[in-house]
């Protein structure tokens, strides 16, 4: 345990604007080190906060009431990579990237990207059930979780799933604890499931005059037949501060960016790149640039990665939301921040991944304004309520953690917030793990 204020600094927050000091931290290197800590935790009624890179943007391990830090950071082994089986089992503190490094070098693959895979941990990516541009096509991180090692509240160790790439063997508790936000039990090794890794890859960057034609253009791709592994929008507001940032002349006056993925056997992508870029003249688009092969791909998709550190060049504070609509409301959801803007005052930044309506929705703050706070958060009320009315999710990525607390009642009816306060008393009946958060 860790008592000095140095590390308990470190470890009181995450990406987001709230911070507790605990009152230790502990940094266990085995299961077995969990489970003591976590006994000795619930003899004494001790909360414990787990913590993965500490990444997360909602304030999901922020330790509210004090207790114990437990991060999984010297939990980094990646124990097997299986060609046969076509699994990888990792500890909990495994980088993502690593480990997608790691079995790309077996000419296997690991989907979920979520876009922090260079600093997150898979423990952290499966509490959260993170996402990424490819889950268009491949699905989420809890689709690729096939078995868990979790320490319940008690300290108990229990082996959930197995290495099956089917199993129906009871109640699917891994996909239980995925996305759980560490308030079921805690994450110490996982059993991933792991695909051929495709031979090819190519991109489409695609620049519009206006947002209509881009979200045409994007439901004529999917009408066609098409599913592209990605497919990642931008608005005006995010492209203007790209160019300011990078000075790309292709996004010089582009009101909206598109970019396409496709991967497979390299015949069937060329081919079908040929056939998308027919699909997309027909929107008349300022520019279409390919990138043919893993490493132009890599080049369209860093303008992409630009686009956050672009809006944070801007000055003003980014309120990033990772909310979801139905493909069907994506020009809705443009118009509707639009009018966002002119309401509030607020420019609000929007792209992600449209492909599966999952755009990320920033409203951009000049916390230095008279009444900002007030009607900031006045703004994503409004943007909350208006995407739960179209059917839509709060987050899609993220989660709930601290920042979308406050909306966890309008996201889900009463019977559902019941359910899930059953299945935490079950699992933690002191309710001592990640308190403080939406249970």
């Amino acid at each position: 345990m860790y008592v000095d204020p140095a590390t308990l600094k470190r470890y009181e927050g995450d990406k987001w604007f709230a911070a507790a000091q605990p009152d230790a931290v502990a940094l266990p290197r085995s299961t077995e080190s969990v489970a003591r800590i976590l006994q000795f935790a619930y003899r004494h009624r001790i909360p414990v906060t787990a913590r993965g890179a500490g990444h997360g943007y909602v304030g999901g391990c922020v330790p509210v009431k004090g207790g114990i830090v437990l991060s999984l950071e010297r939990m980094n082994r990646i124990l097997e990579i299986n060609a046969d089986d076509f699994v990888a089992v990792v500890q909990a503190g495994v980088v993502t990237a690593d480990l997608q490094e790691a079995v790309e070098a077996r000419r296997l693959f690991y989907p979920p990207d979520p876009a922090s895979r260079k600093e997150s941990f898979i423990g952290g990516n499966i509490a959260t059930n993170a996402g990424g541009p490819r889950c268009l096509k491949y699905g989420v991180t809890r689709d690729y979780v096939l078995g868990l090692e979790v320490v319940l509240a008690d300290g108990t160790v229990v082996r959930v799933g197995g290495r099956t790439h089917k199993n129906k063997t009871g109640f699917d508790f891994p996909r239980l604890f995925a996305g759980s936000e560490g308030m079921l039990g805690i994450i110490t090794a996982a059993t991933l499931k792991l695909l051929p890794l495709p031979p090819y890859r190519a991109c489409l960057a695609i620049g519009f005059p206006a947002m209509r034609r881009a979200v045409r253009a994007l439901h004529a791709i999917l009408r066609a037949g098409f599913l592209p592994c990605a497919l990642e929008l931008a608005d005006a507001f995010t492209l203007a501060a790209a160019y300011n940032r990078t000075r790309s002349e292709r996004l010089r006056g582009c009101r909206a960016h598109l970019i396409v993925e496709l991967d497979g056997q390299k015949q069937s992508v060329l081919s079908e790149v040929r056939q998308i870029e027919r699909i997309v003249r027909r929107e008349r688009p300022l520019f279409i640039e390919r990138g043919m092969g893993a490493r132009q791909c890599e080049a369209v998709w860093q303008i992409r990665r630009e686009f956050s550190y672009s809006l944070r060049d801007t000055g003003l504070t980014k309120l990033n939301e990772d909310i979801v609509v139905p493909r069907s409301r994506l020009e809705d959801l443009f118009r509707f921040t639009s009018r966002l803007q002119r309401k509030y005052g607020f420019p609000v930044a929007c792209f992600g991944h449209a492909g599966d309506g999952n755009i990320h929705t920033n409203i951009m703050v000049d916390y230095t304004r008279r009444g900002a706070v007030r009607r900031a958060d006045a703004a994503l009320d409004e943007l909350f309520r208006q995407v739960v009315a179209w059917g839509g999710s709060i987050t899609g990525e993220h989660g709930i953690g601290l920042a979308k607390r406050a909306w966890w009642p309008l996201a889900v009816s009463p019977e559902v917030r019941r359910l899930h306060r059953t299945v935490k008393e079950a699992l933690d009946p002191r309710r001592l793990l990640n308190p403080g958060k939406f249970l």
